[in-house]
């Protein structure tokens, strides 16, 4: 008997075209891991899921005026593109900012991981978006973690970190130094709950630092290996000064995915 293959079985549930979509948009998942491969083999015993949150190309705007745009970000999905066709944010947010005037541009102020949902900034013109980065350092970055095991009620995590040629972060004696405060909300036998500020914005420090500490981050296969339908991390609020107007701006996001804990 012929070994059925992915696009085979997206197929016969969705039809051909839906089911190219889904894997050009990274919406399937094959034993929770994200496939695009078309000719990918399906073994009797693997579940096949597909990821909800990329079947809309709406964005959810938080914030929006001249000069910036706030959006919540979905999981599993890439901030700018990575060279591939993907589905990214960025050109969501320019699709919707051209619907106005075609000539509208946006601006990458700073960037999640395509896993991490959460609050991101763009900026409408290079200019803006130079005075963002120029004080990034400045900004308040929160966050919020389901992880594996029992933390402590508070911590201050330090520890430098370098990147192998596979993009792995790992933590060294060496590298660039990694700051993560964290306070527990709340825990149960398994999980804990986490609010986490981070002090500096180095590559997957988030999930680096709680790993080495040994309680990952649920859903985070790459530091961690602990399956779940996504990787419990998202950015919940930004607290940044109007480089413009010197005033104080809180943004928060609306998504609460954590009510399972």
């Amino acid at each position: 008997m012929k070994q059925e293959n992915l696009l085979d079985f997206l197929i016969n549930k969705y039809g051909r075209k839906k089911a190219k979509i889904l894997l050009k948009n990274n919406q399937v998942l094959v034993d929770d891991k994200v496939i695009t491969q078309y000719n990918y083999p399906l073994k009797s015993n693997q579940t096949v899921k597909i990821n909800k949150y990329n079947k809309s190309k709406e964005i959810e705007i938080i914030y929006e005026d001249k000069n910036i745009i706030v959006i919540d970000k979905p999981y599993n999905m890439l901030t700018i593109t990575d060279g591939t066709n993907n589905l990214t944010l960025y050109n969501l947010v320019s699709n919707y900012v051209k619907k106005s005037n075609k000539n509208n541009k946006i601006f990458i102020i700073h960037r999640l991981d395509r896993e991490t949902s959460g609050l991101i900034i763009f900026a409408k013109n290079e200019k803006i978006k130079n005075l963002y980065q120029k004080n990034w350092n400045k900004v308040i970055r929160k966050y919020k973690a389901i992880v594996v095991g029992k933390t402590k009620e508070n911590d201050v995590l330090k520890n430098h970190l370098k990147e192998n040629k596979n993009h792995f972060v790992y933590v060294s004696n060496k590298g660039a130094l990694a700051i993560t405060e964290y306070k527990k909300i709340k825990e149960n036998d398994k999980y804990t709950y986490l609010d986490i500020n981070i002090k500096t914005g180095k590559k997957h420090q988030i999930r680096v630092q709680l790993s080495h500490n040994k309680t990952p981050i649920l859903g985070d296969m790459k530091y961690g290996n602990y399956k779940y339908e996504r990787l419990c991390l998202h950015a919940y609020e930004l607290i940044v000064t109007d480089p413009l107007t010197n005033k104080k701006k809180i943004f928060k996001s609306k998504l609460d995915i954590f009510k399972q804990v």
